[in-house]
């Protein structure tokens, strides 16, 4: 149930990227579609253990795979640096042109 969950986010992300006409909605969207791969990849990396790999007196434990958790902090980091970049060049074509509907840009920006 949590991992159909987990698609159905990924899947309104990305079809909010491809059918929403706003720069902004678009952004949004990208949002949440990576939030979504970034929850799938902590219920991967869940499944093989609970506990964090310290030395510990307790032997025979499942572990958790620390490999994931540094992935998913990379990818939370390297997500909202791209998200910053793009909400910059959002407002510089925010400058130029009154609407920022996809269709509209390209009518005015069209020889």
């Amino acid at each position: 149930m949590l991992e159909a969950c987990i698609l159905a986010t990924i899947f309104c992300g990305f079809f909010g990227i491809i059918w929403k006409q706003n720069l902004v909605m678009k952004i949004i969207s990208m949002d949440v579609m990576s939030t979504g791969v970034v929850a799938y990849f902590v219920m991967i990396a869940s499944r093989t253990g609970l506990f964090t790999p310290i030395l510990d007196s307790q032997k025979n434990v499942a572990y958790a795979d620390p490999v994931p958790q540094g992935v998913i902090l990379t990818a939370i980091v390297i997500g909202f640096s791209i998200q910053a970049v793009m909400l910059v060049g959002v407002m510089k074509l925010s400058r130029d042109n009154p609407t920022l509907e996809t269709n509209e840009i390209e009518k005015n920006n069209t020889p």
